[in-house]
């Protein structure tokens, strides 16, 4: 997986490389050649090209200096816009600085009109003002001249991250710039790609600057179709339906028949071999042909058309007969439907994916969770995660990562934060993020696959993996959805057939 970067853990890999003698200043001239070479690949060459770099005073800017000096070397013409007098340079920018002014490279100091005129004959910008460790949004000469480079129509190249995102949250408070592509140096940064930091990245470039990759502390990763494969193991020719996986799923109500459905068919077409949909009796008989390769069984239900609590007894005793449960998708909100969620996972020793409804029981009181004696998997989404920790969805979504991590803190369990991106934590704060899926899955009923789909995982492998594993491969399969049919009009149901594509696809890597 690839790391993914705090600021401050930037910083201390930065100041351990130092420690263990690579000079900072060669990081940077390692950083600028990197940035260069990227500029000349966008614009497809050197001959005639003119570049305008827009500086502030920090190592930003002298990744920026470098990089402008490389530009020039190779017959491009560049300007630097310095945003600040020079007397405010300090350190390894200083010296770039000082290197930069003996090479063609000219230099102006900010200045509102001249800018405009000059973008008009640039072919690219590139944006060194501010770096990763810079909180809030631009002021003054910086904002105007982020606006004067998002007006211009020009492609825009952010060193390590566009200026004025929080390098952390991907929080925008107020004007920055708009990337269209960022050269992140060294490794992801999570601002680069959680919302609404992403929207203004564009194409996202790590550039190795040779610090070494235990230097790097982090707590966080990025995982895409690779890391996929690698969490796949394969199959034994023996392999039977019950070695596969044995999943039970829990849900349905009189108006929510199909949730459970498209669960138990996202958890056959993710791999379990023999999957029952335990849904209350009056709809047994429509649910049951939504899924002929599933077994059904029909409990007991309230006058409303959801289970009784006196369910809860059958359902416990099925579930010896399972590898996982999942429990939650259209099962309804009625204190009784909820007293029986809660009565299943006190009782049952199997790992348990919680999904929609089922995560009401325990909103307002997430600690009830840490009761259980087996593995959990939450699956919220916003909402749902901010009904379970007593916040609004906002806020949730304002810093995605640390809310999955208090999330897991305070259950116990594994908690897969839907959305984009998805963000997969547990509860030692350990956290991968997951670089697949968008808007096509943005329709009802695809949260009740990926429940399935988590659950046909969990049942062969630890939770934390079956969870980053699940989201991801759900993702991919939107992804391929969406190369075919666009990102509109895409069903929950399309998923089911694109799952085992994506798993031949992804299992073909290996």
């Amino acid at each position: 997986m690839n790391k993914v970067l705090t600021p401050s853990q930037m910083a201390a890999a930065d100041r351990a490389a130092a420690a263990s003698g690579i000079p900072t200043v060669e990081l940077m001239q390692r950083a600028g050649r990197g940035v260069g070479r990227e500029v000349i690949k966008a614009l497809g060459g050197v001959y005639g090209k003119r570049v305008t770099v827009l500086c502030g005073k920090g190592n930003n800017a002298g990744d920026g200096f470098v990089a402008a000096g490389y530009l020039a070397r190779r017959g491009i013409a560049c300007n630097v816009v310095l945003i600040v007098d020079p007397q405010e340079l300090r350190g390894d920018a200083l010296d770039a600085y000082g290197k930069m002014l003996g090479s063609a490279v000219r230099i102006r100091r900010f200045d509102a009109g001249w800018l405009a005129r000059e973008l008009k004959r640039s072919d690219l910008v590139i944006d060194a003002m501010l770096g990763t460790g810079s909180r809030g949004g631009l002021r003054g000469e910086m904002a105007a001249a982020a606006a004067a480079a998002n007006g211009s129509g020009l492609p825009i190249l952010s060193i390590d991250i566009p200026s004025g995102v929080n390098g952390e949250t991907g929080a925008v408070e107020g004007d920055a710039v708009r990337a269209t592509r960022t050269v992140t140096l060294a490794a992801y940064k999570a601002g680069l790609l959680l919302q609404p930091g992403a929207g203004y990245s564009g194409d996202v470039v790590v550039e190795d600057i040779g610090i070494p990759d235990g230097m790097m502390q982090a707590d966080l990763c990025l995982a895409g179709a690779g890391d996929l494969a690698g969490a796949l193991e394969p199959r034994e020719v023996t392999a039977h339906k019950r070695s596969t996986g044995k999943v039970l799923v829990v849900g349905g109500s009189v108006s929510m028949s199909g949730a459970v459905a498209l669960a138990a068919g996202g958890a056959l077409r993710a791999g379990a071999g023999l999957v029952r949909m335990v849904v209350p009796d009056c709809i047994r008989d429509r649910v049951g042909p939504l899924v002929v390769e599933a077994l059904t069984v029909g409990l007991p239900g309230t006058a409303d058309g959801a289970f009784s609590f006196g369910a809860a007894g059958e359902v416990i005793d099925l579930a010896g007969d399972a590898h996982v449960l999942a429990v939650g998708p259209g099962v309804g909100k009625g204190v009784e439907t909820l007293n029986f969620v809660t009565e299943i996972l006190r009782e049952v020793e199997r790992p348990v994916v919680l999904d929609a409804d089922g995560l009401a029981a325990f909103q307002g009181h997430p600690e009830g969770l840490k009761e259980r004696r087996a593995p959990t998997i939450l699956t919220p989404h916003a909402g749902e995660l901010g009904r379970l920790l007593g916040r609004p969805p906002e806020q949730i979504d304002a810093d995605r990562v640390e809310s999955a991590r208090e999330a897991a803190r305070r259950t116990g369990a594994v908690v897969l934060l839907k959305g984009f991106r998805t963000v997969v934590a547990r509860p030692d704060g350990h956290a991968v993020m997951v670089d697949a899926g968008g808007p096509v899955l943005a329709t009802a009923g695809t949260g009740d696959v990926l429940t399935g789909v988590v659950a046909a995982l969990a049942a062969t492998t630890d939770a934390f993996t079956a969870a980053w594993a699940g989201a991801c491969l759900h993702g991919l399969a939107g992804d391929m959805l969406a190369e075919w049919m666009g990102d509109r009009g895409v069903v929950a149901g399309d998923l089911l057939k694109a799952l085992p594509l994506v798993l031949h696809q992804v299992g073909s890597t290996r």
